[in-house]
């Protein structure tokens, strides 16, 4: 008979090798490299683009306008590049991607070194990348399950989330700390070499041999409203898209006016600010490598709706908080409940859609990346004209409803 200790490193042993079985996929394992190098490169500029438009112009509404120059081409092109998930092949779609968002950096690196920049060659940097952004990220999801199979798309989304959790933590450290010592175009180069390597490595992805869903040649705006009609026709699938939104105009939202919250309620600044979103990224870090382990056994529906309170919680602890340590705790919270949501809801919906409509489910999906600065807007004017505790208040509120709601009213959810 086994010891209880035993027994307990058994099990430790088995959850472990679960949470990392993908990466055992010698084809999946590049695919995530790939995916390592582009966020590295992302998240570096996420800060070199902000920093390096403050420099020129000094203006809030502008830097503010280049870091968010991405999101309009996300919201209107996305539905075009799940559709042509569903048609092409994805491999390339997401080479091809990766390519020219490693060439429009290397293009701002060079107009930095011939003194040439302004703030619109920062803006359509912004939104080509944005464009890229569109077509690359459907295909990327679209392709999980043939790159692992049906059994193992949950475990990999989960992995790819723990890898850009990674990115997002030390991404914009790396960033800072090569601007710093280097200078704006010398960053900029990097960024273009560590995104050219993401290129690279997924040419090496092999998924021939794979069955290859059936195309469907039909008109692009008939099959895209195909997609939309699947969508909201297959209830499972259109409560998680309703789930994502939820989430992302609150729990995303709340994130964009953190800065005003560091300011008005603790009186601190940007290491602060800092402090708090290091802990939302070491909190994604280990949601996601957690939900990496689920096994399929376990009633993921629900820990997704859990997940989702989570950040519905968090968000309403901080709200009235005025002890640091205790923000700290909550941001931490916070993102093990966001990534958490995010990485179970992408295996979802990749599982509940069928082989054929993948990547226009997934283009939906990524409708949610366009729409996160647009759902600050109205907390922003709900803050400005009462108070960023209310605001804050309301978020959390809507989110805590919205996961009641679909506990409720939706218990599919559940037996997921």
């Amino acid at each position: 008979m086994r010891s209880p200790v035993t027994s307990a490193r058994l099990s430790g042993r088995r959850y472990t090798r679960r949470t990392f079985q993908s990466l055992a996929n010698p084809e999946y394992r590049r695919f995530w490299f790939s995916l390592i190098f582009l966020m590295a490169g992302i998240n570096m500029q996420m800060l070199a683009r902000g920093q390096l438009a403050w420099e020129l112009t000094g203006d809030v509404f502008l830097v503010a306008l280049v870091s968010s120059g991405f999101a309009p081409p996300i919201l209107l092109f996305s539905l075009f590049g799940g559709t042509l998930a569903d048609r092409w092949n994805r491999r390339r779609m997401i080479q091809y991607s990766q390519l020219v968002v490693s060439l429009v950096a290397g293009i701002v690196g060079v107009t930095i070194v011939t003194g040439v920049v302004n703030i619109w060659i920062l803006f359509g940097a912004a939104l080509t990348q944005g464009f890229c952004w569109s077509f690359m990220m459907p295909a990327r999801q679209a392709i999980i399950p043939q790159l692992v199979g049906e059994r193992e798309i949950t475990n990999a989304i989960a992995l790819n989330a723990s890898g850009m959790a990674l990115m997002t933590l030390s991404g914009p450290g790396l960033g800072g700390l090569a601007y710093s010592a280097f200078g704006p175009a010398t960053t900029y180069f990097v960024m273009a070499a560590l995104m050219f390597v993401a290129f690279v490595l997924m040419t090496t992805v092999n998924v021939e041999g794979v069955p290859v869903e059936r195309r469907r040649r039909e008109n692009m705006f008939s099959s895209i409203w195909d997609g939309l009609k699947y969508s909201y026709g297959n209830p499972t699938i259109f409560v998680l898209l309703l789930l994502t939104l939820a989430t992302t105009m609150t729990s995303q939202s709340f994130r964009q006016l953190m800065p005003a919250q560091v300011d008005l309620i603790f009186g601190g600044g940007p290491t602060q600010l800092g402090i708090l979103m290091s802990m939302i990224g070491v909190g994604a870090l280990l949601g996601s490598l957690f939900m990496a382990g689920l096994s399929e056994n376990m009633k993921r529906g629900v820990v997704l709706l859990v997940a989702s309170g989570l950040s519905a919680v968090a968000i309403l602890v901080s709200t009235y908080v005025t002890v640091f340590l205790i923000a700290i705790f909550a941001m931490l919270v916070l993102g093990i409940g966001d990534s958490g949501r995010r990485a179970l809801n992408s295996g979802l919906l990749l599982e509940q859609a069928d082989a054929e409509h993948r990547g226009r489910v997934m283009g939906i999906y990524m409708l949610n990346f366009g729409l996160r600065p647009i759902g600050a807007i109205p907390l922003g004017i709900l803050a400005e004209r009462t108070s960023i505790q209310l605001a804050f208040a309301v978020a959390g509120i809507l989110l805590a409803v919205s996961v009641i709601a679909t506990w409720v009213f939706a218990p599919f959810i559940r037996r997921l």
